[in-house]
């Protein structure tokens, strides 16, 4: 009869091969992972990609930046749209991303001008040969209850949260379909799940941009091209943590994870579905938000 240290070992084995899978599952991902998971338990370095075009709308805002930042570090050319009255910002931007030692570009186009996206398409094709890669981050908020917003608030976001997305996809989505080769990404939010009060309008874009991922992953499922959402809930963005100290510790306090998100785990889910490697994932939406909302 073998006794329980046999028994032990003879599990402690089984733990050990499942846990060298694992790392070797990830590392399939990360192929020059640095980290040792099986022995170590430390955390996977991401690492580069193939080095892919990748466009982010919306790019140089708080969350845009971390998005940027995880598409660039894992090899791919990254460019990120701005509006004319953020020129300025947006030449700032760039310098401090060179900085930081990533080459990301910047290009000027009003995503809610459909002729503006067409524009766009044509003019980085031609430049950059494919756009491989989009992430739909544009959004703003115009906040307050319904019987108390007014029709240009809804509209406005609408229309850059909801219609931009429309309006980018469709102006890039030939050119993916003819090299058979894609990863759409759409930045939709917590409040596009479970509803916010005050946000009918942020949470209407935000649910219709699931939908709008469901769809189309439909659509071209079969022609190497996924789409998929990532849903952020409360991101410590400078935005976020300029409010005051009472109002964030409130916000807080309704994570289970008991803090804020970090807009580099934000990067890090859109890295993820935006690999190479990510191909058997597509109409799926990536919660972020601390448990807040697990439905």
């Amino acid at each position: 009869m073998n006794s329980f240290f046999e028994f032990a070992g003879i599990a402690n084995s089984a733990v050990n091969t499942i846990a060298q899978q694992h790392a070797a599952a990830l590392e399939s991902f990360f192929p020059q992972t640095t980290a040792n998971v099986a022995t170590s338990g430390s955390a996977v370095t991401s690492q580069p990609d193939t080095g892919h075009v990748a466009l982010v709308t919306g790019g140089i805002g708080g969350i845009g930046t971390d998005i940027c930042r995880s598409l660039a570090k894992h090899g791919n050319k990254v460019i990120a749209t701005f509006i004319s009255f953020e020129a300025e910002r947006a030449i700032e931007w760039q310098k401090e991303r060179l900085e930081e030692g990533l080459d990301i570009h910047v290009v000027e186009c009003d995503v809610t001008n459909y002729r503006a996206c067409k524009k766009m398409a044509k003019e980085l094709e031609a430049k950059y040969d494919s756009v491989d890669i989009l992430v739909n981050c544009a959004g703003i908020t115009r906040d307050s209850t319904l019987k108390k917003m007014e029709q240009e608030n809804w509209h406005a976001v609408l229309d850059t949260n909801l219609d931009s997305v429309f309006n980018v996809t469709r102006s890039f989505i030939n050119g993916m379909v003819k090299r058979q080769y894609g990863r759409i990404i759409n930045i939709s939010s917590v409040n596009g799940l479970k509803g916010q009060f005050g946000q009918t309008n942020y949470s209407a874009a935000k649910a219709g941009m699931v939908g709008f991922t469901k769809s189309l992953a439909r659509e071209l499922a079969d022609g190497g091209i996924t789409v998929n959402t990532v849903s952020p809930g409360y991101v410590g963005t400078s935005l976020v943590e300029a409010m005051p100290k009472e109002i964030v510790d409130s916000i807080v306090s309704t994570i289970p994870v008991g803090r804020l998100g970090k807009p580099s785990e934000i990067g890090d889910a859109v890295a993820f579905l935006a690999h190479t490697n990510s191909g058997y994932i597509t109409g799926s939406d990536i919660s972020v938000n601390g448990g807040l909302y697990m439905g």
